[in-house]
């Protein structure tokens, strides 16, 4: 008896969802490790190294308990979910430990032991100087993290590195670039907050500059000083101001009402080199590698050198460093041929970036940087989707998918840091995001070209004058508008404002589902089945 056999290929899963408008599973295997290892170290880190050993005791106990149903045997599908959570438990532990080491350092450190008011002169490496707020007296203050080698009090020398703050006049201190060595006096104070520094040095007088600075500092210094000059004489004040902040971070130019309204409409990440930024570049780079015909190899190197450069230029920060993380994983994505899925690609920059600085952990800016990203692959596309379904265009649908998204997850940070919650911030950033990319691009290609030959790279500026226009006119209107919600800060105000993105987004959500489908979708009535075309 012949059976008839359907030799038709069976249909790919993964090609069947997407074409029924459904995201792939995201492999979410190490946001439980990356999760369990930040909070160790910044539980170790704010509570001190008594705390961290205890939470190495109770995590300890912990796996003890895990490793003996795993040798006991359970079942297939349970025995993925325990070796997840037995791989979180250990790796929390020896972030844990880390932690409790590194301040106990800190806090034992002779430069913990002296008395607030006592001059030392310290011998130190220096890291990124930054302005603060201007004052109406007093001048402007520096502020910048440092690494001491040396220091010495009255006939004492002590040779012992430490982490410091360092506050300064700005004088010659703005001239200082990152890994260059100086001497100073100081004043000691104590530390501002628990981040692994071990105290405040309030300079006395201008720094003894030790050895000639790192030449790759003196370069990225060069093409800053260039392209800050070009943009001066191709702009407006404010703009000019504006411009090397949104390339490389230099905001020392910046006035403080531009700096004030940014802030007002959470647009500070666009001065702050974040992700968005070296996406841009990376992303410029490889589509001209792959238009000059490179191979996989050629495209990662070319981009490895691209990145790198930048993130010379840019000074590492936070939000930089991930961000550079972010484009090795994927440039090394492309040197080995295999996709990687975003969000372990994130859970990988975020514990190699903590272990490698633990600052990083109670870093702000970084913690606002990683949940803008975490947004971006995990909200923006569902919302995006749901926003085109009710008849939204694409662009516009993504676009405010995207600014949505991030303000859902940043907004409880920022309202535990600043205080209030802005109205018009998602909307900010939807008008502004398609001048970002053009600016970007040009003011990078600018600042190349004003070390080479100016008159080119001021005429390329010129053309970014009515981008950044836009961006201050944004920025000033939506600030004089004053819609801004007051909050306490610290945790209160990020519980309130949890507590108010959810229900914003369920009411929206309620909402959506009350008006019914949007255009174009036909909803399929229940218990007949649909009809099909007979096709003759």
């Amino acid at each position: 008896m012949n059976v008839p056999v359907d030799r038709r290929r069976p249909e790919r899963p993964e090609l069947s969802a997407n074409r029924e408008g459904d995201s792939p599973a995201v492999d979410a295997r190490l946001l439980p490790a990356t999760l369990a290892c930040w909070a160790a170290m910044l539980i170790t880190i704010i509570c001190g190294w008594r705390a961290g050993l205890g939470l190495v005791g109770v995590l300890a106990i912990s796996i003890a308990l895990v490793v003996v149903p795993v040798w006991r045997g359970v079942g297939q599908a349970k025995r993925c979910l325990v070796w997840t959570v037995l791989a979180a438990l250990a790796a929390a532990l020896g972030f844990a430990l880390a932690g409790a080491w590194y301040e106990s350092r800190a806090g034992t450190h002779p430069l913990r032991q002296l008395p607030a008011g006592s001059v030392v002169t310290a011998d130190a490496v220096v890291g990124d100087p930054e302005p603060l707020p201007g004052r109406s007296f007093g001048g402007r203050q520096w502020v910048m993290r440092a690494t001491v080698h040396e220091f010495r009090w009255g006939t004492h020398t002590v040779d012992q590195h430490a982490d410091v703050t360092v506050l300064m006049p700005e004088q010659v201190w703005s001239e200082l670039v990152p890994g260059q060595r100086v001497s100073f006096r100081a004043r000691l104070d104590r530390p501002w907050r628990h981040d692994l520094t071990v105290a405040v040095l309030r300079a006395q007088g201008p720094p003894n500059r030790i050895g000639p600075r790192p030449w790759w500092q003196a370069v990225a210094s060069a093409v800053r000083d260039h392209l800050a000059a070009a943009s001066r004489r191709a702009l407006p004040p404010d703009a000019a101001g504006l411009l090397p902040g949104l390339i490389d971070g230099d905001i020392s130019r910046l006035p403080d009402n531009v700096r004030e309204n940014f802030k007002e409409v959470d647009l500070t990440h666009l001065v702050a080199v974040s992700g968005t930024n070296v996406s841009i570049v990376l992303a410029a780079v490889l589509l001209g590698t792959r238009a000059l015909t490179f191979g996989p190899r050629w495209s990662a190197a070319v981009a490895t050198v691209a990145l790198i450069a930048f993130v010379i230029l840019a000074r590492p920060s936070p939000s930089v460093l991930r961000a550079a993380a972010m484009g090795a994983v994927a440039v090394l994505a492309i040197l080995t041929g295999r996709r990687k899925q975003a969000l372990p690609a994130l859970c990988t920059a975020v514990i190699v970036l903590i272990a490698l600085s633990p600052e990083l952990s109670v870093d702000i800016g970084f913690a606002l940087s990683v949940a803008a990203t975490l947004s971006l692959i995990l909200v923006a596309p569902i919302w995006s989707r749901w926003l085109e379904s009710r008849g939204w265009p694409q662009p516009l649908a993504e676009a405010f998918g995207v600014a949505a998204a991030a303000f859902a997850v940043t907004t409880p940070i920022i309202a535990a840091l600043t205080g209030h919650i802005s109205g018009v911030a998602i909307l900010a950033n939807v008008l502004v995001e398609p001048v970002v990319a053009p600016i970007t691009l040009v003011g990078a290609l600018a600042a190349l070209l004003s070390c080479v030959y100016p008159p080119v790279a001021v005429w390329l500026l010129d053309l970014t004058e009515y981008p950044l226009k836009w961006l201050l006119f944004v920025a000033e209107h939506g600030a004089s508008l004053g819609i801004s919600l007051p909050l306490p800060k610290g945790l209160a105000g990020a519980g309130v404002a949890m507590v108010l993105v959810i229900g914003a987004v369920a009411v929206l959500g309620a909402l959506g589902r009350y008006r019914g489908p949007g255009p174009g979708i036909r909803p399929v009535r229940t218990g007949q089945p649909p009809r099909r075309r007979i096709e003759r």
